[in-house]
């Protein structure tokens, strides 16, 4: 029996055995989410880092509003995340309805998803989720950084499908799911791609997920495959480290990428905060597979971004100053000349509520 039709036949299995036995209790719905804007400027006057969503040059602009919606009732849970906005469209996934007489709408749905509780270890859940793959996220109040990293800009966003989800102990959990095509809605393929996590908590505070993704590469008869670790360790009340380390691979050589990001966030108190990004990205050449973005095929960056965070209730300020250099000169200068390095200033608002 194919994998996917045994995978959601068992699941319906469970689920119509498990309904039978649960009790109601509803929560209310909660409603949250954030809203966000910023400046950048590039000290070459040129769109030069082309990593997400702060792209706008020399200008005021708007990120996204973005709304969440959860309730759970029983032993269900839903969760809708949409947002309004280029962050979320154009930022997120290109005209995300696929519609080109809709090409201009700015509305995208971040999330929606329904999860079911068979057990209190054991769980499912279908529809369209944000990615599990990468440690940084689309949502501006799940970054510490404004600007993103060339890892999560070239890695998928999103993912529909179906996954289960069973915690072994207190210090792990597996998850296994059957995916579509990275960022839409609906795979016109077919349900094409593989994935799994194992999370592991091994002492408190240090939280670490290896992560893989597996499946045909949309336009390309080929398949690629993700290898992903994302690790998180509160040091103390102040100082938090995270690591980003992750390589993509498309059979026959068609391309991908790997690379390596630091982080290092250090509160000076509960109002104001530092942090530093240090990154290295490689793009694998290829020359009739994936494109990325932001960075030459077959050639390499390394990029440092010195973040702050000043709060105030729900807002904070985020100035930041990213420095960039090229194993070539994909970036410009001044006088529109190539050039290895890049260098930008940005100050972003964002209100979490």
């Amino acid at each position: 029996m194919n994998l996917k039709y045994f995978f959601a036949l068992t699941a319906f299995a469970i689920n119509t055995a498990a309904f039978g036995q649960e009790k109601t209790n509803s929560t209310p719905l909660q409603i949250s989410g954030s809203a966000d804007v910023y400046y950048k400027y590039d000290f070459a006057e040129q769109q030069n880092i082309k990593t997400s969503f702060d792209n706008d040059q020399n200008s005021v602009s708007l990120g996204m509003l973005d709304l969440i919606l959860k309730k759970t009732t029983g032993k269900s849970s839903f969760v809708g995340e949409f947002s309004f906005g280029s962050r979320g469209q154009y930022g997120s996934i290109p005209n995300g309805d696929g519609d080109e007489l809709n090409s201009n709408n700015s509305t995208h749905i971040q999330n929606l998803y329904m999860s079911y509780a068979f057990t209190d270890r054991l769980s499912a859940t279908a529809g369209y989720m944000s990615t599990f793959i990468g440690y940084e996220v689309i949502t501006p109040t799940g970054n510490y950084n404004y600007s993103t990293s060339y890892l999560f800009t070239n890695g998928p966003f999103q993912n529909g499908g179906i996954k289960a989800n069973y915690v072994i102990s207190s210090k792990v959990a597996v998850m296994v799911g059957l995916f579509n095509d990275w960022n839409v809605y609906k795979d016109v393929n077919g349900v094409s791609h593989f994935g799994a996590q194992l999370a592991l908590t091994p002492v408190e505070g240090w939280i670490a997920n290896l992560n893989v993704l597996t499946g045909q590469v949309t336009g390309i008869p080929e398949n690629g495959s993700i290898y992903d670790l994302t690790t998180t360790y509160q040091l103390n009340d102040a100082v938090k480290l995270g690591l980003n380390a992750a390589d993509y691979s498309i059979t026959n050589d068609k391309g991908g990428y790997s690379g390596l990001a630091l982080y290092f966030q250090n509160a000076f108190n509960a109002s104001i905060s530092a942090g530093l990004r240090g990154e290295y990205f490689k793009s694998k050449s290829s020359s009739d597979g994936l494109t990325l973005s932001g960075v030459t095929p077959g050639e390499s960056v390394f990029g440092l971004t010195l973040t702050a965070n000043v709060k105030s209730g729900g807002l904070t300020f985020i100035p930041e100053v990213r420095l960039d250099k090229a194993s070539s000169k994909q970036f410009l200068d001044k006088q529109l000349a190539p050039d290895k390095k890049a260098a930008q200033f940005s100050l972003a608002a964002v209100y979490a509520f």
